[in-house]
């Protein structure tokens, strides 16, 4: 049976609910909240630092460093506490992700921290803790070329759907289910980040890229709208 209706009843380029609230974290340098609906990310950001130890620092340019981790009730079944290979590999994305937009360079042998956790997930966790470490950047007073916006794009059975919850994700009639986490700049639009978990055609990547360039374009609204009022 074809995927023509999805789950909470949203149409196939719809997002959840965004909410965005900065300064969440008083005693950071910068922070904010993301959520796409029921995943709710907290970025916090510290420097830029001094790096420690002496002989990791850079003479030409700082360095982003990124902790991405979920809170152990976040899921379901409870997350076993402290850092795994999976927080490992999507902190490194993150910092893959936001690399493009800061300005780095301008801070030699310095270190950049930002430490980001997701109180509760519905799927879309990497995409959300992007959306809030850039505004968390912002926030912080980091120099930044632009920012960056996330979201997770779906083949589901044969249609593209934006931001997927956990059902879409584990959906397994038809073709099943295709997972595909991307960001784009908000200014130069250019993609700095796509992963694919599962199959998909030449056309059907483009059809999920164009998906995801639009959708990006509805967080990059709620991020500068968040931080207009702020400056206001």
């Amino acid at each position: 049976m074809a995927y023509t209706k999805r789950f909470d009843g949203r149409a196939f380029d719809e997002l959840r609910k965004m909410k965005v609230k900065i300064g969440v974290v008083p005693r950071a340098d910068g922070s904010a909240l993301f959520s796409f609906g029921d995943t709710i990310a907290i970025a916090a950001v510290y420097g830029p630092r001094p790096l420690h130890p002496q002989h990791m620092q850079n003479p030409e340019k700082g360095v982003l460093r990124v902790n991405y981790d979920m809170l152990p009730f976040s899921v379901t079944e409870r997350k076993k506490p402290g850092p795994n290979r999976r927080s490992s590999e999507i902190s490194k994305v993150i910092e893959w992700a936001l690399s493009p937009a800061v300005r780095i360079d301008e801070f030699p042998n310095t270190v950049v921290d930002i430490f980001i956790q997701v109180l509760q997930a519905n799927a879309s966790t990497r995409c959300a803790a992007i959306n809030a470490a850039a505004i968390a950047l912002a926030h912080a007073g980091v120099p930044m070329n632009e920012l960056v916006g996330a979201v997770s794009i779906g083949k589901i059975d044969k249609s593209i759907v934006a931001d997927l919850i956990k059902e879409e994700e584990d959906y397994e009639d038809g073709e099943g289910a295709t997972d595909m986490p991307m960001a784009f700049t908000s200014r130069s639009n250019k993609l700095c980040l796509l992963q694919l978990d599962g199959k998909i055609s030449g056309e059907e990547l483009k059809e999920a890229i164009k998906a995801g360039e639009k959708a990006c374009k509805k967080v990059y609204a709620e991020q500068k709208k968040a931080l207009k009022m702020v400056k206001e």
